[in-house]
């Protein structure tokens, strides 16, 4: 078969991505205003699309291969007819816009080529799960009123729905878009120049000077680099094939079982999705939904993702002291002179968090100020003798675009998603039978909705997850009284938990794979580390302290004796504290940590609640500080 050969289909894919990360780039900066072109965003969105569906016919072969080779003449045909596609609609947007209604020819036809290219192109960036959705969204959109109950909905004709999705602004080109052609390009380009830079390797060599001299040092290098790595990535899993790689055989050639050192990696990645700033790119989708400042988004997300990883990292350090495992040999710790040169990369994160926070710059505009920081001060002071060149940093831009490919078209598709929702009414229906089959109960509410969380979580990347979830059950834990933000960090936490809820684990089971541990042990072993994230939201849903909404002086005492909390069970999960323990004692840390970890205003007398914990286990904590013994024969070592 014909076919367009590697070496020129590599450049070409190339230019593609390049143009695709200039295009957003410029919308970022205002230079449409400059140059006198007034344009719709939904212009822009198309003119993103017009670059990355054909990049993605290019570049993601049919059938999953470890590498592209030529590309085969019917994805070059694919390309071009979504190159033509999108600029036609690019092209008469502000015609077509007033035309849905009236479902003429020219853009149904065009909708429907627009909305069969994305799933295609979806199905090979992300594989069939969210493709099946989207499918059965569409096939209630066109048969509604075959649905029983409340679920039953308005049934579209088909060609007003294929122009309805492609060009309203409630479709493909609408909110998710917004945002995955803005802010994430943004700051996906930081965290591709970072890598380019030496920036990634400067913050491992920091994670293993800080923490590579204590006990469990490997596990606990880990734990930092990929929270850091994770908070600006947009994927679990992606977070441990590129720092996994490098972690888990450090952490088994520590000698901790392989599941284990699979399992931590896995649930550390997975922190970095509900990590600030990026949060995977929900952030700022969460922003836009809820109408409020992103800065609001970070400061609620905060402390519940620092007590997720505190309660990793303590799991880590007792893991190493059961585990008699010592710290990372001294030739392996880079030098502090060395590292400190690279202490110039903190300026890019200065002046990201000062732009931010006190001038309030657009999350996008900032990133690619940030962005300029750290060229400079990389081209000036450079790291370990690695300096970019300008040719580096050009390439930059090509390996952004090929890194958004799976975010956009996600992005894109939701608009699918929250189009059906809008055109048929199926938002109001479902969130009315979420509140009747939850009884009008917001804790069976919070139970049902953790549930259909995990579910339909699994398989999808972090930004899908929470489209998804935001459209379909924020909306109803909303409308039982819940503090919106606190619902959608809700939906967020656990339907990123079905990266590390078997039976699909998808994050676990890639750090199986690379630790060479059985996946479903990976799996289980992951569920015990994170267990924080089962918790935790559902403690700041009842009380909003923790995620810093409230008195200053609630905050502090809510931050401090959940601190305690997530201490004593992440002891008693690993069944040590300054000593093995025995299972008696197990269940009292458990108990006395469920305790302190419930926030003073939870409900009517949680403060003697929390007071009764935070009391037993200071108890708990003399009481083992004071006896300190040797290991019993025949006590449990799990």
């Amino acid at each position: 078969m014909p076919a367009l050969p590697a070496r020129l289909a590599k450049p070409l894919a190339d230019l593609l991505a390049a143009c695709l990360v200039l295009l957003a780039v410029g919308w970022a900066l205002s230079l449409q205003r400059q140059l006198g072109l007034d344009l719709y965003p939904q212009q822009f969105f198309a003119g993103v699309l017009f670059f990355a569906l054909p990049l993605a016919f290019l570049t993601l072969p049919a059938r999953r291969t470890p590498e592209r080779g030529d590309v085969p003449l019917y994805d070059l045909a694919l390309a071009a007819l979504s190159m033509v596609a999108i600029a036609y609609i690019a092209v008469n947007y502000p015609d077509l816009v007033l035309m849905i209604f009236s479902r003429p020819p020219e853009l149904w036809v065009t909708g429907l080529v627009v909305i069969l290219l994305l799933m295609e192109a979806l199905r090979r960036a992300t594989g069939l799960a969210l493709v099946l959705i989207i499918a059965a969204f569409l096939l209630y959109a066109l048969f509604g009123d075959q649905f029983p109950g409340r679920l039953q909905g308005r049934p579209q004709n088909w060609q007003l729905l294929a122009g309805y999705l492609a060009v309203d602004s409630n479709g493909v080109l609408g909110l998710p878009m917004s945002v995955a052609s803005t802010v994430v390009i943004a700051f996906i380009l930081f965290g591709v120049l970072l890598g380019i830079t030496g920036g990634s390797q400067f913050f491992t060599d920091a994670a293993m000077i800080g923490m590579g001299r204590f006990r469990g040092g490997s596990m606990k290098i880990s734990v930092l680099a990929s929270g850091l790595f994770g908070s600006i990535s947009g994927s679990a899993v992606a977070n441990v094939v590129g720092t996994g790689v490098v972690t888990i055989p450090m952490i088994k050639r520590d000698g901790y079982p392989a599941h284990k050192a699979g399992a931590i990696e896995a649930v550390a990645s997975t922190g970095g999705q509900l990590m600030p700033p990026v949060m995977g790119a929900s952030a700022f989708l969460m922003a836009e939904f809820l109408a409020i400042p992103y800065s609001q988004i970070v400061m609620a997300a905060l402390l519940p993702a620092i007590l997720y990883y505190v309660a990793l990292f303590i799991q880590a350090d007792l893991e190493a002291a059961k585990l008699g495992i010592q710290r990372v040999p001294e030739d392996q710790i880079p030098d502090r002179r060395t590292v400190l040169v690279g202490l110039h990369f903190v300026t890019a994160f200065a002046v990201l968090i000062y732009l931010l926070f006190w001038q309030r710059y657009q999350p996008e505009r900032a990133a690619l100020w940030a962005a300029l920081a750290l060229c400079i001060t990389a081209l000036i002071f450079g790291y370990r003798g690695l300096r970019p060149t300008l040719a580096n940093l050009f390439g930059s831009l090509a390996r952004t675009g090929r890194g958004v490919i799976e975010i956009l078209l996600i992005s894109a598709a939701s608009g699918i998603v929250i189009g059906v929702l809008n055109i048929t009414g199926l938002s109001f229906n479902l969130t009315y039978a979420l509140v009747q089959v939850g009884g009008g109960s917001a804790v069976m509410l919070l139970a049902l909705s953790a549930i259909v969380c995990i579910i339909l979580g699994m398989g999808l990347p972090t930004l899908g997850v929470y489209v998804l979830l935001a459209a379909l059950v924020a909306p109803a834990l909303i409308e039982v009284g819940i503090e919106p933000i606190a619902a959608h960090l809700y939906v967020l936490y656990f339907g990123m938990m079905s990266m590390i809820t078997p039976p699909i684990a998808l994050a676990a089971f890639a750090a199986a794979a690379i630790a060479k541990a059985p996946a479903m042990a990976t799996g289980w072993a992951a569920m015990r580390f994170g267990w924080a994230a089962y918790v935790i939201p559902v403690l700041f849903v009842f009380s909003p302290s923790l995620i810093l909404i409230g008195e200053t002086g609630e905050i502090l005492f809510a931050a401090v004796t959940a601190g305690l909390g997530v201490w004593l069970v992440s002891a008693a999960l690993a069944g040590y504290f300054v000593d093995r323990l025995t299972p008696l004692k197990r269940l009292l840390f458990i108990a006395a940590g469920l305790m302190a970890l419930v926030p003073a205003g939870a409900f009517q007398g949680a403060l003697l609640t929390d007071a009764a914990g935070v009391a037993l286990g200071l108890l708990l904590i003399a009481t083992e500080l004071m006896r300190r013994r040797a290991p019993v024969a025949g006590e449990d070592s799990a």
